[in-house]
């Protein structure tokens, strides 16, 4: 257990095991209690404001002051100073629009880094392991996808109170509600839409043997396995009946396609989890997000590209509002995203709808943990809010691109 940099073991200073840092009691009698927190999810509260009675702090000064929270903080800055390089404060900012995994800007003196740890407890370690996302950047440092440089890992939970990396800031735009009007220009949104597609064509077409990928084995039955893997997260999480996605996993059981040869998957690519250059005509500067990155059928990632993306003219707050940049003028239309796979690749798409009804029950199976955590008092995102319905809606998208009607 322990910090690395540059492949050497870093010590921690520590008197008290990170389970040991905050009042169990209180967390427990705050999750019974479901309390809805609706501060917004970019306030960064830190030990600045603190008050051991607030509902959730990001960052606290010391250990001490974790403990006296009902919720852990997400950053414990003395501790966190203690490892990484070089002298003076430490900067922090909660950074991006995500719903998943945490994101911070790190700055010290002339330095930057991105931090990624996973939410604030509970979660679902399988669907949160940032240490599994650390292993897929390092490993495909030099393939021509391009990936962030990876700095630090932690896996020692006494340091911020969960498993951590840090990574190189890559400069450029992460577009989610809208291009940014230092990206205007006409064709522009049509290039960002080829560059999307061409980096999915080369992750698919990287050689993965002799490569040290954080998987087992070789990718087979990589839907079996994605059938059964998110089925079990369901019922692990089950706390109410959501009848459409019992219905859409009954339905992609009983009629799964057969693979082809397996590629690395990356599992949730799409427009926001990349990141465009600033220059112009702006390039794929880097892909993100790799904690769901295995081996197995590249068609679950095109079903996912596509699945969400909306196109021009289509409603902004489709597919809960996660795509709305994908809604404006000048953007292809999804099929065009299909048909330019197909053509780069040199791969035929069959049964794609299957493959986006698929995306669609991963997503409400994903994003009803995230509405437990919303419930619980746990996470404060007002987007989470919004899962009661939304999570019944994804479901039924799925079934309605199953029968044709998507």
């Amino acid at each position: 257990m322990g910090v690395t940099h540059g492949g050497k073991r870093l010590s921690v200073p520590t008197k008290h095991t990170y389970r040991g840092l905050y009042r169990t009691d209180a967390l427990r009698d705050s999750v019974r209690s479901a309390r809805r927190v609706m501060a917004p999810s970019k306030l960064l509260n830190t030990a600045s404001s603190f008050n051991e009675d607030a509902s959730l702090v990001d960052v606290v000064e010391s250990a001490d002051e974790a403990r006296r929270l009902r919720h852990p903080p997400l950053i414990v800055r003395d501790r966190l100073a203690a490892v990484l390089p070089g002298e003076g404060e430490l900067h922090l900012e909660r950074w991006g629009g995500g719903h998943s995994n945490v994101t911070f800007l790190v700055r010290r003196g002339p330095s930057e880094w991105v931090l990624r740890r996973p939410p604030r407890p509970p979660y679902d370690p399988r669907a949160h392991d940032v240490l599994r996302e650390c292993k897929m950047l390092r490993a495909l440092h030099d393939s021509e996808v391009p990936v962030p440089a990876v700095v630090y890992t932690c896996d020692d939970d006494n340091v911020i109170g969960a498993p951590f990396y840090l990574m190189k800031r890559v400069e450029g735009h992460v577009i989610r509600d809208s291009v940014p009007v230092e990206l205007a220009g006409p064709g522009i949104r049509e290039r960002l839409a080829e560059q999307l597609v061409d980096g999915l064509v080369a992750l698919h077409a990287t050689r993965w043997s002799g490569v040290d990928l954080p998987v087992r084995g070789g990718g087979e039955r990589y839907l079996e396995r994605q059938l059964d893997l998110w089925r079990q997260q369901w019922r692990r999480k089950e706390r109410r009946a959501v009848p459409a996605v019992e219905r859409l996993a009954k339905r992609l059981a009983g009629s799964v396609p057969k693979s082809a040869t397996a590629t690395i998957v990356h599992g949730d690519y799409k427009l926001d989890n990349v990141v465009f250059s600033a220059d112009m005509p702006p390039t794929l500067a880097a892909v993100l997000d790799w904690e769901m990155a295995t081996l197995g059928d590249r068609m679950a990632d095109v079903g996912f590209l596509t699945a969400m993306w909306i196109g021009p003219g289509g409603d902004p707050d489709q597919l809960l509002g996660l795509s709305r940049a994908t809604s404006e003028a000048g953007f292809p239309p999804r099929e065009w995203l299909a048909d330019r796979y197909a053509e780069r690749a040199a791969f035929p798409l069959t049964e794609l709808k299957w493959y986006e009804a698929l995306a669609m029950w991963k997503m409400a199976v994903l994003l009803e943990s995230s509405y437990h955590r919303y419930l619980d008092g746990t996470d404060n995102d007002p987007f989470f809010e919004r899962l009661k319905d939304g999570v019944p809606q994804l479901a039924a998208t799925g079934l309605e691109l199953l029968d044709g009607r998507a």
